[in-house]
């Protein structure tokens, strides 16, 4: 792998480049958020946004490191730890399937794992705000259920990361893959529904 990495340069005008970033990335996504656009909207030069960012994608997975940790602080905000699992739980679930199966999230996953290799530095911040915060704070709950004795885990950790991958069973594939673009409700309920189960039988206490 390489140890080549990008060159990100903090100066006076990063903040407002990054904030003109988000608002156009979000709003057309990446393949349609243009530089000129980005510029325009940051109120700032080309020359002022490359002197921060190399190219386009190292700004994306900026932002993509930043909106991600953005909703998991939102969604942690509302997350009531005292809740049993089989009422936290499909709420949990939901959130990471509907970020992974969003524009957004695949743009960022596609290109997080094309530049990992390029600029293994951006690997590692995507996998620090999205895979790796996700398992931390799900952590955290799963520790305060078997404290309570409402589970029996052992890998509090590895319980938090087979929840996450039993959330994306089938359709982050087919998404990601085009094999089905069009994944409704009924098939995210039954996901959700599915991981949810599963992982009550594996972990929960029989009462």
């Amino acid at each position: 792998m390489s140890d080549t990495h990008p060159t990100i340069k903090k100066g006076r005008k990063f903040d407002q480049v990054v904030e003109g970033a988000r608002t156009v990335f979000l709003r057309d996504g990446f393949e349609g958020a243009s530089v000129d656009d980005i510029a325009r909207e940051a109120g700032v030069s080309k020359a002022t946004l490359y002197s921060y960012f190399p190219d386009k994608r190292v700004l994306f997975l900026e932002i993509a490191a930043q909106e991600t940790k953005r909703q998991a602080d939102a969604f942690e905000e509302r997350m009531d730890e005292n809740l049993s699992p089989e009422a936290l739980l499909p709420n949990v679930g939901r959130k990471i399937l509907d970020f992974i199966l969003s524009d957004f999230g695949q743009a960022v996953f596609r290109i997080a794992v094309s530049e990992s290799d390029r600029f293994p530095e951006l690997g590692r911040k995507y996998y620090e705000s999205g895979p790796a915060l996700v398992t931390h704070r799900l952590s955290q709950y799963l520790a305060s259920c078997t404290a309570r004795g409402e589970l029996a885990i052992d890998d509090i950790e590895l319980a938090a990361d087979q929840f996450a991958e039993l959330c994306k069973v089938r359709v982050q594939s087919m998404r990601l893959f085009q094999t089905c673009c069009d994944i409704d409700e009924s098939d995210k309920q039954k996901v959700i529904d599915g991981a949810v189960t599963m992982f009550l039988r594996c972990y929960g206490v029989r009462k």
